[in-house]
């Protein structure tokens, strides 16, 4: 049983790897394969979040690593929308905290 959940929580780690490589994109770097790693720092803290389903510590963190650390201008609305995409994922591969 424990397998299956290993398996779930890895896959679950890598959409949020995608999700933040590809649709977050803050910085416009989807497309260049040697910047694959920039979003990596965000993945672990996001994850342990998702496993929670905390919407809004999700949206504080996504919203203060672009506001507070990178000095981007991103808008509350694309967090959130970032922090449903990451939720969904969790939801359909059932991955929950206990």
């Amino acid at each position: 049983m424990e397998r299956k959940n290993a398996k779930k929580e890895s896959e679950l780690y890598r959409r949020i790897d995608e999700v933040m490589q590809y649709i977050l994109d803050s910085i416009g770097i989807s497309g260049c394969p040697s910047a694959r790693d920039e979003y990596y720092s965000y993945v672990p803290e996001i994850f342990e979040l998702a496993k929670r389903k905390n919407k809004e510590q999700i949206v504080e963190l996504l919203n203060y690593n672009q506001t507070d650390r990178m000095i981007l201008g991103l808008i509350i609305l694309h967090c959130n929308e970032i922090a449903d995409i990451i939720l969904y994922w969790s939801s359909i591969l059932g991955v929950i905290s206990k």
